[in-house]
C-alpha cells in the first residue's frame, strides 16, 4: 500500500501561470505519464467538444481523452488551458468547418467585389 499512496502523491494538481495570459491553470498528469495544463475550474459537457479535446478526470486524479463519439449525454470534461487563452491562436478544432469558413470568406470577398457590366440596352437577334 504504501508504494501507491507514494505514486498518488506524486500526482497531485498544481497550479501553474499561464506563459501567455499569467491566468492559473491546472497541472494535471495523464494516463501516458505526461502532464497537461487544464482550464482550472470548469467542467463542460462532453458533447460540446470535440472528442480529441475531451479531458475525462480518472479515480486516481490523472486524466485521459475521451474521444468516445458520440458521448454519453450526461458526461462532462475538461478542456486544455490553451483552447480558452485569450492570448493564444484556437487551434483548427473541426477541419471541415474551417474549410467552410475560408470558402464563405471567398464568396463574401467575390460578392463585394466590382458590380458586372450593366446588360446592353439592346439585346441582339439570336434567333
Amino acid at each position: 500500500m504504501g508504494a501507491v499512496d507514494e505514486g498518488l502523491r506524486r500526482l497531485q494538481v498544481g497550479q501553474y501561470a499561464c506563459p501567455y495570459c499569467r491566468l492559473p491553470q491546472d497541472r494535471v498528469a495523464t494516463l501516458e505519464q505526461d502532464w497537461v495544463l487544464l482550464e482550472p475550474g470548469l467542467e463542460v459537457p462532453a458533447h460540446l467538444v470535440p472528442a480529441e479535446h475531451r479531458w475525462i478526470t480518472l479515480s486516481d486524479g490523472r486524466v485521459a481523452v475521451y474521444g468516445v463519439c458520440p458521448p454519453d449525454g450526461s458526461q462532462r470534461c475538461r478542456i486544455e488551458h490553451r483552447l480558452a487563452c485569450s492570448e493564444q491562436p484556437l487551434p483548427d478544432l473541426w477541419p471541415w468547418l474551417t474549410a467552410l469558413r475560408g470558402e464563405n470568406a471567398r464568396a463574401t470577398e467575390r460578392r463585394t467585389g466590382p458590380e458586372p457590366p450593366p446588360p446592353p440596352e439592346v439585346w441582339p437577334d439570336a434567333g
